[in-house]
C-alpha cells in the first residue's frame, strides 16, 4: 500500500467525548485545525447513535459552552438524593444552595459526540476515520504514528484518549476489580420526582437513577451495581420480575416501577495511571477508568482535556506535558480516591453501614460540607486545574 506522510502539532488517538473536546479546545486556544489530527476507530454515525446515558456535571457544561457544543437535548438535575438502603440517614444536594440553574445534566452519549463533532468540524480539525493505531514510535523531536491502513503520521505530541471499559484494558499501575457489574437500562415509575437524581447504596453496590426524559417514554436512566452473577440473572429476568426486584432494592420514593427497557451490563473496576512519556500522554478513560458511582469518569476526563489544551497551546511538546501532569495530579487523585471509597465503603452489611448512614445525615446537616462535596462533583478539586469559578465575597 502506498505510504502517506502528514505532520501535525498534536495527534489525538480516540474520538469519544474526551478526545473530541481536546481537539475543539486546542483549536479554541489557537492551534490551527489542520495542525490537529483526530484518529477515530469508529464511523461517526456509530458513535452518534450510541444510546448510553451519561451524566454531565455543571463544570462540563461550561467547557462545552466554550467550544459552542452546547446546548443539546439533556435533562437538568436540580437535586441529588443520597441514601443507604435499610439504614437511617440521607443527604440532599440542591441547586439552590449553589445558586445554579442545575447541578448537572443527563443525556445520551451520542448527543455529546454529535455536538462536539460539529465543533471539531467547524474548527477544521483533520479527522481520520475509521482508523486504528497500529504502532507508535517516539523520537527525540516527534512521534511517528502508523495506522492500520499503512498511513504514517508524525506529531510533536500524541495523546491517548481511547478508553474502553474495565475488563477490556491492560492493567495499569493502580487497578482494582470491584467484583461488581453495572446493569443499565431505562425505567418508568408511577410517581417520578422531576429533575431529582438518586444514589442509593445497597449491600451489593450503588443503585443510581438519573432523570432523563426521552422519546421512549421512560423517565430515568438506571445504573444498578451488583455482583456479576446477579447481573446475569437480572438481565435474563422477565420484565415483571425485574421490576419487583428493582422496587425491593430502591424502595418507594418514586412509587412503583412500571416499565423497563432492554438491559445491558458491563464489569466494574478501577484502572488508573498518570501515564506519560516525553511526547505522549493519556487522558480520560485511557488514564483512569473509574467506578460509575457519583458519575465522575467522563467529567474528570473533560477536565483533563481542558487543562491539556490550555498547556499545549502555551507550551507545545514536553514542557506542556510535564506541566499537565503536575496540574492534574490533585484533582485526579481526589476523584479517584472519592469514587473508590464510595464504591467499597457502602458495600456489605453490619454496624459500619449504620455509621455510614449517620454520616449521610451529618453531611445533610452541615451546609459547608454539602457545598464542598457539590463543588468537587461539579468542578473538580479547587486550584489551578479546577473549573471552579471564583466566587465574590
Amino acid at each position: 500500500m502506498e505510504q502517506h506522510h502528514d505532520t501535525y502539532e498534536v495527534a489525538i488517538c480516540g474520538a469519544g467525548p474526551v478526545g473530541l473536546a481536546l481537539a475543539a479546545l486546542l483549536a479554541r486556544r489557537g492551534i490551527e485545525g489542520k495542525r490537529i489530527a483526530l484518529i477515530d476507530a469508529r464511523a461517526l454515525g456509530q458513535s452518534i447513535s450510541d444510546p448510553r446515558s451519561i451524566a454531565l456535571a455543571w463544570g462540563s457544561r461550561m467547557l462545552l459552552e466554550e467550544v459552542a457544543a452546547w446546548p443539546f437535548p439533556a435533562t437538568p438535575i436540580h437535586s441529588i438524593h443520597v441514601s443507604r438502603r435499610g439504614h437511617l440517614g440521607r443527604s440532599l444536594l440542591d441547586r439552590d444552595e449553589q445558586d445554579l440553574e442545575a447541578l448537572g445534566y443527563v443525556t445520551r452519549y451520542g448527543e455529546v459526540v454529535d455536538a462536539l463533532a460539529r465543533a471539531v468540524d467547524r474548527a477544521g480539525v483533520e479527522v481520520i476515520r475509521p482508523a486504528r493505531v497500529a504502532s507508535l514510535d517516539e523520537g527525540a523531536d516527534h512521534v511517528a504514528i502508523t495506522l492500520d491502513d499503512g498511513r504514517t503520521l508524525t506529531a510533536q505530541v500524541a495523546v491517548g484518549a481511547e478508553g474502553g471499559v474495565f475488563g477490556q484494558q491492560e492493567d495499569k499501575a493502580h487497578t482494582r476489580d470491584y467484583g461488581q457489574s453495572a446493569v443499565i437500562a431505562r425505567v418508568s415509575c408511577s410517581s417520578p420526582i422531576p429533575h431529582r437524581a438518586f444514589e442509593r447504596f445497597t449491600d451489593e453496590g450503588p443503585l443510581a437513577l438519573l432523570p432523563q426524559e426521552g422519546a421512549d417514554g421512560h423517565r430515568y436512566a438506571l445504573v444498578w451495581c451488583v455482583k456479576p452473577e446477579r447481573a446475569s440473572v437480572l438481565q435474563a429476568m422477565e420484565e415483571s420480575r425485574f421490576l419487583l426486584e428493582l422496587n425491593e432494592a430502591f424502595g418507594g420514593r418514586l412509587g412503583r416501577f412500571t416499565k423497563v427497557s432492554p438491559r445491558m451490563s458491563y464489569p466494574l473496576g478501577l484502572n488508573a495511571e498518570a501515564h506519560a512519556t516525553t511526547r505522549t500522554v493519556a487522558i480520560g478513560n485511557a488514564a483512569q477508568t473509574l467506578h460509575p458511582v457519583a458519575g465522575q469518569g467522563l467529567n474528570l476526563g473533560l477536565r483533563d482535556a481542558a487543562v491539556l489544551a490550555r498547556l499545549l497551546a502555551r507550551c507545545p511538546g514536553p514542557e506542556g506535558i510535564g506541566r499537565f501532569l503536575d496540574e492534574r495530579a490533585q484533582d485526579r487523585k481526589l476523584t479517584i480516591a472519592l469514587t473508590d471509597a464510595m464504591a467499597r465503603a457502602f458495600v456489605g452489611s453490619g454496624p459500619l453501614q449504620s455509621v455510614l448512614g449517620l454520616g449521610l445525615a451529618t453531611l445533610d446537616a452541615v451546609k459547608p460540607a454539602r457545598t464542598l462535596l457539590a463543588e468537587v462533583m461539579m468542578y473538580g478539586r479547587r486550584g489551578g486545574s479546577s473549573l471552579l469559578p471564583h466566587r465574590q465575597g
